[in-house]
């Protein structure tokens, strides 16, 4: 008989063996501040033009270099319950605004390691937090006073294009008026007259070889996929769409059909290829010219099609079918069957064109009321494209929050110092314990201009003394020279250096939630992970038993 060996009185006799509790300041908070610590320092390397790439393996094996946060957040399997509320804050801030996630981890980060030090001090977490949510509601009430730039004319390219140059330039530092100009143009060319910008509609097709500068806007649609039959183009074309494959239409239920001689076979194949070209002649005679399917095409219907001099384009992905039929304004039909004037679609130029060794299929409109843009995007290797591809999304993100609010503030750490010495100054003005939380807030705010500096290897206290010299004698704007090899600072609105206001507004939000619930936590509890192989079906254990 086994001896019963009793479990500890208290919390562990709730649960399993294995478990684990940690609780107190040492064992969960410092714990926790340590790891989301470690977690934004990983990440503000990257920030900033100057910031360095990171390469991540991810657990499919496949690579990433970028410097990116939203990436490399999304391919990082964090274990830490603490550093995943940052990620978490991060994903939020990334569906929100669509950028500034690395804002949101590095502040957080920041806020954590600068309430460690308060808290060694005798401060308790609850009059930290509070202290920083009076903090955020005044930087928020202050916010909105140091805009500094306003896009008013959505359709006018320069203006958007300046306002776009500084995302940009956060990752491709260098190809930045290039890159601005392309999603500049893309977004305004299919900007609706009423509706709201629609984020998916900026499509991204990327074809290996020559260089980045050979990059174009195609309004319509690119596919990497070379036509089925033997046409090639087709203009002013009317286009049919279709979900199931082009072919002999097969019978609902299984049949059996007895053929006794040479003659009926040859009746029986004649009728089912009769049966096909009437149905292609009925599409032909509503004047269609291009068929799209998301199904194959059978070898005697590409015959017919050869035949009537129809093009024949198959798409792969039933979400591309769906987006071309929105920009030729079609309906996807669900059986092969002559589509009506109000089904079939339009383009103006349908035709194969080669692209270094590459063959694409392009719809393209040559009107203004094109509904989906396309940005070719050209480069050396696949893992450079891939980053051009981000930047874009970041571009196409800052356009579709400057449509809903075209409020920009001053880039290159000048917000921040601005909003940190007015804070300061906020800070005096409390008589409480949460008066030192709001001046480690306005101290967490000068690690964006120190993590700028770094990056580009200069002093870190040298810009940020600057800086604040700067912004006493009334110079509001004045943010950290990236060009400089010198610590020095510049007017960043004479330079178009712009970070959108409604991104900065969420990024405090979220970092500050994020940094106030992990200081809300005292206690960790850490179940025990169920392990070893589950029991097959039929209650047998193992493949030995019989």
């Amino acid at each position: 008989m086994a001896l019963h060996v009793p479990k500890a009185p208290g919390f562990a006799s709730m649960l399993k063996d294995g478990a684990r509790a940690f609780s107190g300041l040492e064992e969960a908070v410092y714990r926790n501040i340590d790891a989301c610590q470690e977690f934004a320092r990983s990440v503000r390397s990257a920030y900033g033009p100057n910031g360095m790439n990171k390469m991540i393996i991810n657990h499919i094996e496949k690579q990433f270099v970028t410097s990116d946060a939203g990436t490399i957040m999304r391919e990082l399997d964090v274990e830490h319950p603490a550093a995943k509320l940052m990620v978490e804050a991060s994903h939020m801030q990334e569906a929100e605004a669509g950028d500034g996630t690395n804002f949101v981890v590095i502040f957080a980060g920041a806020l954590l390691e600068l309430a460690a030090e308060l808290l060694r001090l005798g401060v308790t977490s609850s009059d930290i937090t509070e202290g920083y949510e009076k903090a955020l509601t005044k930087a928020l009430d202050i916010l909105p006073t140091l805009v500094c730039h306003e896009v008013k004319d959505y359709r006018s390219l320069i203006p958007v294009r300046n306002a776009i140059r500084a995302t940009v330039m956060s990752k491709q530092f260098g190809n930045e008026d290039f890159l601005a100009d392309l999603i500049a143009k893309a977004c305004i060319s299919i900007l609706p007259e009423k509706t709201t910008f629609n984020v998916d509609n900026i499509r991204v097709c990327k074809i290996l070889g020559s260089g980045l500068h050979m990059s174009e806007v195609v309004p319509g649609m690119v596919f990497k996929r070379f036509v089925e039959g033997e046409v090639c183009s087709a203009s002013k074309a009317k286009i049919a769409l279709f979900s199931c494959p082009v072919d002999i239409i097969q019978t609902e239920t299984k049949g059996t059909v007895l053929i006794k001689s040479a003659e009926e076979l040859k009746t029986f194949s004649q009728g089912e290829e009769n049966l096909l070209e009437q149905q292609i002649k009925a599409i032909v005679d509503t004047g269609v010219t291009v068929i799209v399917s998301g199904g194959k095409f059978g070898d005697m219907a590409l015959h017919y099609l050869n035949k009537y001099g129809i093009m024949a384009v198959r798409l792969n992905s039933k979400f591309d079918l769906r987006r071309l039929s929105k920009a030729v304004n079609g309906t996807v039909l669900p059986r092969f069957t002559p589509p009506s004037s109000e089904e079939i679609g339009y383009c103006d130029n349908v035709y194969v064109h080669e692209l270094g060794d590459t063959s694409v299929t392009i719809f393209k409109s040559e009107g203004t009321d094109s509904r989906i843009a396309t940005i070719v995007i050209r480069g050396s290797t696949d893992n450079y494209m891939d980053d051009i591809e981000r930047v874009i999304d970041d571009g196409v993100n800052t356009f579709k929050g400057l449509t809903r609010d075209g409020r920009f503030l001053a880039g290159g750490g000048a917000v921040e110092i601005a909003l940190a010495q007015q804070l300061a100054e906020y800070a005096d003005t409390l008589p409480g314990l949460d008066q030192y939380a709001v001046r480690k807030f306005a101290s967490a705010l000068e690690f964006f201009p120190k993590a700028l500096a770094e990056n580009s290897g200069v002093n870190a206290t040298d810009v940020v003394n600057q800086l604040y010299l700067a912004h006493k004698q009334g110079k509001r704007t004045e943010g950290f020279d990236i060009e400089s090899e010198q610590p020095a600072t510049t007017d960043v609105t004479a330079k178009n250096v712009f970070d959108l206001y409604t991104t900065k507004y969420w990024g405090l939000k979220y970092a500050v939630g994020a940094s106030c619930t992990i200081l809300k936590v005292d206690e960790i509890i850490m179940a025990k992970r169920a392990g070893g192989p589950k029991p097959r079906a039929g209650g047998r254990g193992s493949d030995d038993e019989s």
